[in-house]
């Protein structure tokens, strides 16, 4: 069966939707042996520290800063790593106008597709390469992948060039079971998560390239995420009339129109914490006003001034519907400065992860192998951020976010001067990401 979902097709889709419901409770349940998964632990444990660090550490020295968003060199760097480790890699190159319309330099993203058995699912480990520049206030070097008392430090360490070591070495383990699975694994590693994902994960879907049934996304942290926040970005441009200072009453000061607008969003904004999603450690809505610029002298009235916002936008309510209300506020607030033009203009639109149904086998699979090795449960959560999860949910695909990390990113100082990585999650990860899908492919109930 063939169904649509989004911008791609998706073959026998992801959805789990034509599943019977015994087929799910099979899915739902532990399928390889204790045996297997020890088997599983010690072949991850043997090139941990041999080759699976040495790995994640190549990658933190390569920059890949988005912006500035050069970051073929770094995909190229990646594709001969994982050569190195026996895969075929594609090299899927995104066209010039594309990246650059995304605000970047060069993209190519990675494919890496492992077929076992026949039938059964095609399940993607998606990870992301960019990173976000490494700014100042480190006391370690941003490129250096140091390691001291267990830790890696370095810029993308933790968000999310150990979800790239996590996914590789996952598969490699998988590889060497000799376990009677169905299905298929894809590695998708992407290069534009920082700006939108839209160069990324959203161009491989939009061209067909690849059609998963199942999403396991850069988690960032121990517990499975079955949901996230989305994101509107707003940029406001207030056209005034320039005056000279001693007679700013012959002009029409767009900076105090600007402020006006802003008061009102920050009086909308007061509002927001009575909005609590129902999802756990989602919150609430928010709303942020990031830049603004104006003005050409101390001693001009302004005539132009233009400043952004981002708004998060939680599972539980309607884009289209809070974007209104925006531009409601903003409207209202500039009808009291006549002599000023206001206008509004869509930057991005990412929205939210919502859980579904169709994640319950593999949020299953994560929490059980997860409580296992780590001997602690592990729970199902939503986070606050935006990530390229949300494009794979948006085509249809069961989706849910798990990697390396603490118990909360803010520990990774992931965005962060020292961000780090405990190098133990990293072991634990690759093990419960392997057996998870040891335990999704396992037999024929998937196919």
């Amino acid at each position: 069966m063939v169904t649509e979902c989004g911008t791609t097709r998706c073959g026998r889709v992801g959805t789990f939707k034509g599943k019977s419901s015994e087929t799910m409770r099979i899915l739902s349940e532990t399928r390889i042996s204790v045996d297997d998964a020890k088997r599983i632990a010690r072949d991850v444990n043997e090139r941990f520290e041999t080759v699976q660090l040495p790995f994640l550490a190549s990658l933190v020295r390569v920059p890949s800063d988005n912006p500035a968003g050069d970051c073929a060199p770094h995909a190229e760097h990646l594709a001969r790593e994982l050569e190195a480790l026996g895969f075929v890699v594609e090299r899927h190159t995104v066209p010039r106008e594309r990246v650059e319309a995304a605000g970047m330099i060069s993209a190519t993203n990675l494919i890496v597709r492992r077929r076992f058995g026949s039938g059964g699912p095609v399940i993607a480990l998606n990870a992301h390469g960019d990173v976000v520049p490494p700014g100042g206030g480190w006391s370690f070097d941003p490129y250096g992948a140091e390691i001291r008392d267990g830790v890696m430090y370095g810029r993308g360490v933790a968000v999310s060039k150990s979800d790239i070591a996590t996914y590789s070495f996952a598969l490699l383990a998988l590889e060497r079971t000799e376990l009677p699975l169905n299905g298929a694994v894809e590695l998708h590693f992407t290069y534009d998560e920082e700006t939108g994902g839209l160069v990324g994960p959203g161009w491989l879907l939009a061209q067909g390239l690849t059609k998963p049934d199942i999403v396991i996304s850069a988690g960032f942290t121990y517990a499975v995420m079955i949901a996230h926040n989305g994101c509107l970005h707003l940029e406001i441009l207030v056209k005034g009339r320039s005056a000279h200072a001693a007679w700013p009453e012959t002009g029409a000061d767009a900076l105090e129109a600007a402020h006006g607008v802003m008061s009102a969003l920050y009086s909308e904004r007061e509002h927001y914490p009575e909005r609590v999603s129902a999802i756990p450690n989602i919150g609430h809505p928010n709303l942020v006003i990031g830049t603004i610029v104006g003005g050409t002298s101390t001693n001009v009235v302004p005539d132009e001034v233009r400043f952004t916002l981002d708004r998060r936008l939680v599972p539980d309510e309607d884009a289209g519907a809070a974007e209104d209300r925006l531009r409601s506020v903003i409207g209202e607030a500039a009808s009291a400065f006549p002599g000023c033009e206001v206008s509004v203009r869509r930057v991005l639109l990412a929205r939210a992860l919502s859980p579904t149904d169709a994640q319950a086998p593999v949020v299953a699979a994560l929490r059980r192998n997860a409580e296992r090795v780590t001997g602690e449960p592990v729970p199902a959560s939503g986070m606050p951020l935006f990530t390229d999860a949300r494009l794979y949910g948006e085509a249809g695909c069961a989706t849910v976010l798990y990697g390396a990390g603490p118990r909360v990113l803010e520990e990774a100082n992931g965005h962060r001067a020292d961000e780090r990585l405990v190098l133990a999650d990293l072991r634990a990860a690759t093990e419960i990401v392997a057996c998870t899908l040891a335990d999704l492919l396992y037999g024929d109930a998937a196919a």
